[in-house]
């Protein structure tokens, strides 16, 4: 059985709140994204619901963005744990390699979105308010930057998946710390 994590082995409760919110919000965000986009590149229906999928999308992207901006600068002045010490070297490359990709494409993704809604233009959320623009309108710019967008999102989704399948082999096969030093509580 695995021995008990030491709390200077763990990520702290900041870094595992910002985790956890953040992988409710992209386990939102791609199905709400495939979903409006079905609905009204695909089906053609712009209804209320489809236009508060859109909204919703918009709004959590942007703080998602924002959200990820944050923690990666609390990630880069306070550190992460220790490498679980049972993992080998290449172990411990793919998982940096795994975390610094998902950073990447968490700051990526959303940029490319709000690019996106800014070239269309389409930046009102649930006519409240309007996001700031990046750029002019283009709208074939903007099918361009979306596309791209969709298909990075997807990829995040999928690196998330990766990332999921990683924490379970780890917790239920190798019966290590490598979930625990993430996991919501006290251990």
């Amino acid at each position: 059985m695995s021995k008990e994590i030491a709390p200077g082995d763990r990520y702290s409760a900041t870094a595992r709140t910002l985790h956890w919110i953040t992988v409710v919000a992209v386990f939102v965000m791609i199905p709400v994204g495939v979903t409006m986009s079905y609905r009204g590149n695909v089906l053609n229906l712009w209804d209320g619901l489809t236009n508060g999928l859109y909204s919703a999308h918009k709004l959590t992207g942007f703080l998602l963005l924002w959200l990820t901006a944050g923690r990666l600068i609390y990630r880069l002045l306070h550190g992460a744990p220790p490498d679980e010490p049972t993992l080998e070297w290449w172990q411990k490359a793919g998982s940096h390699l795994v975390h610094w990709l998902l950073y990447g494409l968490l700051l990526v993704v959303p940029l490319l979105g709000w690019t996106g809604v800014s070239l269309f233009p389409a930046l009102t959320v649930f006519d409240l308010f309007t996001l700031p623009a990046l750029t002019q309108p283009n709208e074939a710019a903007a099918k361009q930057v979306l596309g791209i967008h969709g298909k990075l999102a997807l990829t995040l989704g999928a690196l998330a998946i990766l990332h999921i399948a990683a924490a379970l082999y780890h917790r239920f096969i190798r019966k290590d710390g490598v979930l625990r030093r993430m996991w919501p509580g006290s251990g």
